[in-house]
């Protein structure tokens, strides 16, 4: 990895574990702070499971699984070395995984705290780290799909 990346993955390592230490420390478990009424509110919660708390409690699953997903993204970050788009997309998938492992390790459970009423959908209670996956996952796609795109527009 070079060493921006490791920049990079150091950074949203450090802002999710620095924005669960304040929300943590400064907030009781389930408070809730309205942000923008009715759609977005700061809520601590403590979550032992993944999304809408599937899998609660299987934290033995979540280490497997979590050291599985991040030796795939080892090999696909290495894979993609004449991509560096996709590679900076595999470096925040990294840094949101392992943001939530540490937390997994350390606390048996992830720290969660952005809260959104979307449309009157109370969407999973998520945090920084999942949010750098996400945009991770994002970034991932848009490149695969252009680049299939491009292999489409030069065969034709």
């Amino acid at each position: 990895m070079n060493k921006k990346h490791i920049l990079i993955l150091a950074l949203t390592v450090l802002l999710d574990q620095l924005s669960k230490f304040v929300i943590s420390s400064t907030m009781n478990l389930y408070e809730s702070i309205p942000v923008i009424p009715g759609f977005f509110s700061i809520t601590y919660a403590q979550n032992t499971g993944a999304a809408w708390s599937m899998l609660e409690g299987k934290m033995i699953f979540f280490y497997l699984i979590t050291l599985v997903a991040l030796g795939v993204m080892a090999y696909f970050y290495k894979e993609t070395k004449d991509n560096p788009i996709s590679q900076f997309g595999i470096v925040l998938m990294i840094g949101g995984t392992l943001g939530n492992f540490i937390d997994r390790l350390r606390l048996q459970y992830v720290v969660d705290f952005l809260d959104f009423d979307i449309f009157g959908y109370d969407f999973p209670i998520f945090n920084v780290a999942d949010s750098f996956l996400c945009i991770g996952v994002f970034i991932l796609i848009i490149t695969i799909l252009l680049e299939e795109r491009g292999k489409k527009n030069g065969a034709l």
